[in-house]
C-alpha cells in the first residue's frame, strides 16, 4: 500500500454505454429517427464513477460495490482495475445494472436501462469488511439499488473510525448514525424531508437540511445546490453558504460523486467539515467547467487554477503590456507577514512611481530563513492574495531565495523600492548595484512610523500574557 489516505467508496455500480452517432434518416417501418453508429464509450457509473473520478486525481481508492457474474460485470472489473482501484464486488444476483444513451448531434435521442428490478447482494466477504476499517476516508455513494441497505455493510460502517460522507439517494436507506457529512442535492433533500414548502432553494435547503441532519443524527448536512454552491446545515442554528468560484453551463453528470469524494478526502486530510465543503465545491465547479465526466476521464486534472494577478507567467504578460506602450515597471518585495497599514503606505507610495507595481514576496521557507522558526505566521498563499487583492498592486511573484536577486534579474523593473528603514545612513541596498545594470534606479519611500509587523505580534504577545 501507499503512504497515500485511502479512500474507500461503497455503493452500487454500473456500466455506462454511451453511442455516439449521426441522424441522417427516418426508418421506413416506423416514424423514429435511425441512428448511425459512429462510436461507442464505456465508463464506470454510480458509485464506480465516484471511484473513477478520485482515482483519475491520484488518489489510493478501494471499492466495495455488487456486480453480477455477466459481460457488464466483467468490463466494469476491468475498467475500474485499469484505472488502479481496488474493487471488492459483492455477488448481484440477475444482471449488472446498464446505462445506454444513443447521442447524435451532442443530444441524447434515447436511454436504454438494464438490469431490471434490483435485487439484494449476497455475502460480503471478509476483505470488503477489512478495507472499510483500513480506510482513511469512506464514500457511500447511494444509487438506490441495494448495497447501502446491505447489513453486513452497514454494520462495519456504524464501527469504522474513519470520517463518513454519504451521498443519499431517495430509494436508498437512511445513513447510519453519527456520519461526518451527508451530501443530498436540492431536488433530493426536497424528497428525503418530504418538504413541499415554498421559498428560495436557500431556505429550502436550511430547512430540509436541519430536518435530516436531525433525524439522522448526522453531525453535518451539506445541500449541494448547482449553480448556487452549496449550503452547509451543522449543529448551530445559522447555515454557511458556500458559493461557486465559476458559473459554468457544462456537463454536470458526475459533479455530486466529484463533490462528495472530494469533501471525503478533505475530511481524511484533517479538514473540517466548513473546509472540506468548500474545497469540494470548488472541485464541482471546476469539473463542470472544465467539460465534466467526458473531459475528465479523457485527461488528468489540471494545476489548480493560479489566483488572477498572482504569478511569473501574469508578471510577464503585464511586464510586456506596460513596456509595449514605453511605461514604467516599479517593483517591491518584503515579508508582507501580517498587512498593515505601513505596509499600505508604502505599497501606494510605490505604484505613484510609474505604471504597475510588482511585488516579490518571500516564500515561506525563505520567511523562516530570514525571521526564524516561528515565522510566517500566514502562508505565502494567503499573503499572495491578500496583496493582490490591493488596488495598488499589479502582480504578485513569490521567490524562495533570501533576497529577491534572482527575480529581479529577469523582471528587471525600471523603479525598485525599499521602505524606509534604508534611509538616514541605513543598511546597504544589496539590490542597487543589481537594478543600476539594466539601467534602473533605486528609491526608499517613507514608512509610517510605529508600524511594524514585529511591533504588532509583540502587542498581541503582551496582551496576551496580561490576561
Amino acid at each position: 500500500m501507499s503512504g497515500r489516505p485511502l479512500l474507500v467508496v461503497v455503493g452500487d455500480t454500473l456500466l455506462d454505454r454511451d453511442v455516439e452517432g449521426a441522424v441522417r434518416r427516418i426508418a421506413p417501418d416506423a416514424p423514429a429517427p435511425v441512428l448511425d453508429e459512429e462510436h461507442v464509450a464505456e465508463r464506470p457509473g454510480g458509485a464506480g464513477l465516484a471511484a473513477l473520478l478520485a482515482a483519475r486525481h491520484g488518489h489510493d481508492v478501494a471499492l466495495v460495490t455488487a456486480l453480477a457474474d455477466d459481460a457488464a460485470g466483467a468490463r466494469l472489473s476491468e475498467l475500474l482495475t485499469a484505472a488502479g482501484i481496488r474493487v471488492y464486488p459483492l455477488p448481484l444476483p440477475g444482471a449488472t445494472p446498464e446505462k445506454v444513451r444513443l447521442r447524435a448531434g451532442g443530444q441524447i435521442l434515447l436511454r436504454l436501462d438494464r438490469g431490471g428490478t434490483p435485487q439484494p447482494p449476497g455475502a460480503a466477504p471478509d476483505a470488503a469488511l477489512a478495507v472499510l476499517h483500513a480506510a482513511s476516508a469512506i464514500l457511500v455513494s447511494d444509487y438506490g439499488r441495494g448495497v447501502a441497505r446491505h447489513p453486513q455493510l452497514r454494520g462495519a460502517l456504524q464501527d469504522a473510525k474513519a470520517p463518513i460522507v454519504w451521498d443519499p439517494h431517495p430509494n436508498g436507506p437512511a445513513p447510519v448514525p453519527n456520519v461526518r457529512l451527508v451530501t443530498p442535492n436540492v431536488a433530493e433533500v426536497r424528497r428525503l424531508a418530504d418538504d413541499a414548502g415554498s421559498g428560495s432553494t436557500l431556505a429550502t435547503a436550511q430547512r430540509a437540511g436541519h430536518l435530516l441532519r436531525r433525524r439522522w443524527r448526522a453531525g453535518a448536512v451539506a445541500v449541494t445546490c448547482g449553480a448556487d454552491g452549496a449550503v452547509l446545515c451543522h449543529s448551530g442554528p445559522t447555515p454557511l453558504v458556500i458559493q461557486v468560484p465559476v458559473v459554468s453551463d457544462g456537463d454536470t453528470c458526475g459533479a455530486g460523486d466529484r463533490f462528495a469524494a472530494t469533501a471525503a478526502l478533505g475530511l481524511a486530510g484533517g479538514a473540517l467539515v466548513s473546509e472540506a465543503v468548500q474545497e469540494a465545491v470548488a472541485a464541482a465547479s471546476a469539473y463542470v467547467a472544465g467539460g465534466g465526466v467526458a473531459a475528465a476521464l479523457t485527461r488528468s486534472d489540471p494545476p489548480p487554477a493560479t489566483p488572477e494577478r498572482i504569478g511569473e507567467t501574469e508578471a510577464g504578460r503585464l511586464i510586456a503590456e506596460i513596456r509595449a506602450r514605453g511605461g514604467t515597471v516599479v517593483s517591491t518585495g518584503g515579508c508582507f507577514d501580517l498587512l498593515h497599514v505601513g505596509h499600505l503606505a508604502t505599497l501606494r507610495a510605490a505604484r505613484r512611481l510609474g505604471d504597475c507595481l510588482i511585488v516579490c514576496l518571500n516564500s515561506d521557507a525563505s520567511v523562516t530563513r530570514l525571521k526564524g522558526p516561528d515565522r510566517p505566521l500566514n502562508g505565502e498563499t494567503d499573503r499572495s492574495r491578500l496583496l493582490a487583492a490591493l488596488d495598488c498592486v499589479d502582480a504578485v511573484v513569490v521567490f524562495d531565495e533570501p533576497t529577491p536577486e534572482a527575480v529581479l534579474s529577469w523582471l528587471r523593473p525600471d523603479v525598485w523600492v525599499k521602505g524606509g528603514d534604508y534611509a538616514d545612513g541605513g543598511p546597504h541596498l544589496p539590490e542597487a548595484e543589481l537594478v543600476e545594470r539594466w539601467g534602473g534606479r533605486t528609491v526608499i519611500v517613507p514608512y509610517l512610523d510605529g508600524r511594524s509587523t514585529t511591533r504588532t505580534i509583540a502587542a498581541a504577545q503582551a496582551a496576551t500574557t496580561r490576561r
